[in-house]
Formats: structure tokens, sequence, C-alpha cells
């Protein structure tokens, strides 16, 4: 029996601006893992109660609404964010009413606080395999192009490390708006064209992105030749673009929806019964699991206390679609299994390497030497 009284939550994800495809993943990641365990019968009886708003994408919208749910709307766990621009924007928020954000984009580190859960990849759990990934494979001439923010900017700089240590090239660096029109992104091929890299390394995100892979092969470069790599194009963005416009693109990830496990086949099935043809993805199986990973702390403590639920959250372990997750008590980030898929021409995406364990965050890049991400 559920009591009546929920746990409150607030759901901040953009369904409408630049980046709606990715954060309406995220959206849907998170109803599918509240919806899971309310009809399992809450947390210690009782449902998870969400209270949802949609910032469309913008920097202010999330400050606000967030400001809105911490400080008047009885909540104090927030789920949402994908951008750091948005996390950034809603941070002092957070801090300020001793709240809990559970954050589950990829970023680029360099943050802790202890009112944050961190829940996706940092640079020494992507970023650094796919640099070792392309120098390995013979790509010494590198492209970059991204969005002009602060996770571009600060990924594109560890990329530029990792690159001119192991004797490669950055021949360009371009930024564009997030929203680049045609004009730019046919500038930047044209670039593209002229410098003939090895590989393009894209942070570009939402609608930009999208249009970026359609132009790349409607103007005739061969992405099987020169792959456009990325630590943000995943399966559900990949199916809007057209599976054929991004064979032979390479991304980076902790998660891809064809990876073999019982987790997972559990998790698409409960997927394809909510969302049908629509591919789960990274952006969402991460916000799915961090549900989770707050319902098993939230169960531990029962009560929504920002401190015991993040003392909780350090002890709990989910054996998730991606494979067991944890949280390093160190810095709130989880312990994740880095890999990198090629795209195929049916849009699903071939592992090519993984790593052969989960990896601890590090997300200020303070233990390791860039030699220890050679793939074995």
């Amino acid at each position: 029996m559920m009591h009546d009284e929920g746990w409150r939550i607030g759901v901040l994800y953009s369904r409408t601006g630049v980046t709606s495809v990715t954060e309406s993943e995220h959206f849907f990641g998170t109803v599918l893992a509240i919806e899971e365990i309310n009809a399992a019968g809450g947390v210690l009886g009782r449902p998870l109660e969400p209270v949802v708003y949609d910032p469309k994408g913008e920097p202010d919208e999330f400050r606000r609404l967030a400001a809105r749910l911490l400080m008047e709307g009885d909540v104090n766990v927030l789920f949402g964010c994908s951008t750091s621009s948005s996390r950034k924007a809603v941070l002092p928020v957070v801090e300020r009413t001793n709240s809990l954000l559970w954050y589950c984009s990829i970023y680029e580190g360099f943050e802790y606080s202890p009112n944050v859960i961190y829940t996706g990849a940092v640079p020494n759990q992507n970023s650094m395999q796919l640099a070792a990934y392309l120098l390995q494979h013979k790509a010494e001439r590198f492209f970059l192009v991204g969005t002009d923010y602060v996770y571009p900017r600060e990924s594109n700089r560890i990329m530029r490390d990792m690159v001119e240590q192991h004797g490669g090239e950055i021949v360009e660096e371009i930024y564009l708006p997030s929203d680049a029109s045609e004009t730019q992104l046919d500038e930047v091929i044209r670039d593209i064209r002229a410098h003939e890299p090895d590989v393009v390394f894209s942070t570009l995100i939402g609608i930009g992105a999208r249009r970026f892979y359609s132009l790349y092969r409607e103007r005739g470069i061969d992405s099987l030749r020169t792959p456009i790599a990325s630590l943000t194009m995943a399966e559900g963005e990949t199916q809007l673009i057209g599976p054929a416009r991004c064979e032979g693109h390479v991304t980076a990830a902790t998660y891809f929806n064809n990876l073999d496990n019982d987790s997972n086949r559990r998790f698409l099935a409960l997927w394809r019964a909510r969302f049908g043809e629509q591919p789960a993805s990274m952006w969402s199986e991460m916000a799915y699991n961090q549900v989770h990973l707050f319902a098993l702390a939230l169960k531990e403590v029962g009560v929504l206390d920002t401190r015991k639920l993040v003392r909780a959250a350090h002890q709990v372990s989910l054996d998730s679609p991606e494979g067991r997750l944890t949280i390093d008590p160190e810095n709130n980030h989880c312990v994740l299994t880095p890999r990198i898929a090629v795209c195929r021409l049916d849009g699903r995406y071939e592992v090519v390497w993984q790593n052969a364990e989960p990896v601890k965050p590090d997300p200020y890049l303070s233990s390791y030497g860039f030699a220890d991400f050679w793939l074995r």
C-alpha cells in the first residue's frame, strides 16, 4: 500500500529550444524510472511526485524555475540541466537553499559541489580515450569545431593537449552559435575541405550539430575517410539526421543501446513499451539511472535531507544498463566504463573498444598522465 503523501522532486529539462532533442531524452529516461519505481510501490511505500517545468534551453529560465521549485515549491531534490551553462545558472540557487541537484549530462569537469551528484562522464572517462583511439588509428591532423560556450572550449583545450603531446596537429579551431545557420556551417565545411584533416572533432550541440552532420555528407565529404568524432552524437539524433548520413562517424560514450547484458535488455523492453520506436541513448539511460540511484539512497535514509542523501548515495550501487554504477565519495561523480563506437549504415553504433573495467572519475585531471590513456 502506498501512502497518499509522496516524495516531491523537481524535474527541469528543456522540451523546447535548441537542445530540446537531447533534453527530451533526459526527460523520458527520468519519466521511465519514476513510473517504474512508483509501479513497484514507490520508495518506502510513498510515490515519487515530480514537479515539472520546461526551461526552453535558456540559462536564465533554468535559474528562475530552479528558484521557484526550491524556494517556493516545497522541493529540495532536483533532476535537471544538460548544458554546463544551465548547470552553472542553477548552482548558486541549489547551494543557497542547500538542495540537491542530480546532473546526468557529460560535461567538461573542473567542478565540485557538495550539493550536486554528477552522473555523466568527465574527460578522463570519454575525451581522453577518444583522443587516444583516434591517434592510434593514424589520425594526425585534427580539425576542431564547437558551439561557443564553456563545455566545447574546455573539451577542445583537453583534446588539443592530448593531440599535441602525442605528435598530432590541430589544423583549425572554430566556434559557432548554438543554432548555427547553414551558411555558417557551409563556411566551416569549406575550411575542412581546404585543410584536409584526418578527423573532425565536433563539440557542436543541438540543432547546429544535426545541421552540420547533414551538410557534411551533402557537401560530399567521405565520412569513412574523414569521420566526425564526438562525445555527444547518439542514437536519437542519428535517427533524426538519417543513419546513412552518419555512417563512419565516431562517438565516445559510456552507453550505447546495443550493449549485451540483462539490465540493458530489461531497460530497452521498458523503454519500447513506453516510447515505441524512438531509440534509447546515453542521454535517456543516464537520466534513468540517476533516478534509481536516488531511490536507493532515499530508501536508506527515508528523508529528503541533502547531506544524508549524499552520504547514502556514496554507499549504493546500481546494476545499470551500462554496467555496475557507483558514486565516488571523493567528488560526487560516477565511476563509469568508457566505450568508443562507430555508427553503422543502419544507425546502430558498433562498439569498437571498451575499457576492461569502470574508470574512477577525475574531474580535475589531477592523477593521470596522458600516457595512461593509450588503449590496450
